[in-house]
């Protein structure tokens, strides 16, 4: 699967193409994003594995109909111990939804809307989105490497000396490295996920 990333009008066509959203957007209104907080007793833990990510996604897929659909915008990952905080945002700056996800609860909210909560990240956004983007194995594979709950094959890029992952395939993800970001940065720019069943290609550009 290809499509243009970021030309102006395919940008514009992504956000109308945003069903689930999109009478959200057009009224203006836009949900506070919220910080994760941690308790004393996890706050030494929560700073070991505290990262923060800010970038842009693309993202095809099919609607309950099989009609294809794109959506465009800007993100930032939040993620503290083992919550993890996702704004998504259209092109024009407003917010579409807040994901958060933790060992115990998933929660999404949507402007003017009740916040839902679910067990299950995944099914949530699917439910209200009609997307699902894969948080738990996103948390390892924008360091980058293999999630440790599920078996893996990684290919290593043979123009690296330090032994980067150029692709990886897990739980049924093929996960394809583009860039790196440039010394002295360090970490991904550039990742293409895409899975077969049921259609999913996302597309992230990690600003450092």
């Amino acid at each position: 699967m290809a499509f243009e990333f970021f030309n102006g009008a395919s940008l514009r066509r992504g956000a109308l193409g945003f069903t689930a959203l999109a009478a959200l957007i057009l009224s203006g209104c836009a949900v506070q994003p919220r910080v994760p907080t941690t308790t004393n007793a996890s706050t030494s833990l929560a700073t070991q594995t505290s990262r923060a990510y800010h970038g842009r996604f693309a993202v095809q897929y099919n609607d309950q109909n099989g009609v294809q659909r794109n959506a465009y915008g800007n993100f930032d990952w939040q993620e503290t111990g083992d919550t993890v905080t996702l704004q998504l945002r259209n092109p024009l700056g407003q917010t579409m939804a807040i994901v958060t996800s933790s060992p115990s609860l998933a929660t999404l909210e949507l402007p003017n809307r009740q916040p839902m909560s679910a067990d299950n990240v995944s099914q949530l956004m699917q439910n209200t989105l009609g997307f699902a983007l894969p948080v738990e194995g996103l948390r390892y594979w924008l360091q980058p490497s293999a999630a440790p709950s599920s078996r893996a094959q990684t290919t290593l890029d043979p123009e690296s000396s330090n032994g980067r992952p150029k692709e990886i395939k897990q739980d049924g993800w093929t996960i394809d490295y583009l860039a790196y970001a440039d010394a002295p940065a360090t970490g991904v720019k550039r990742v293409n996920l895409v899975r077969n069943e049921p259609p999913l290609d996302i597309k992230l550009v990690l600003d450092q």
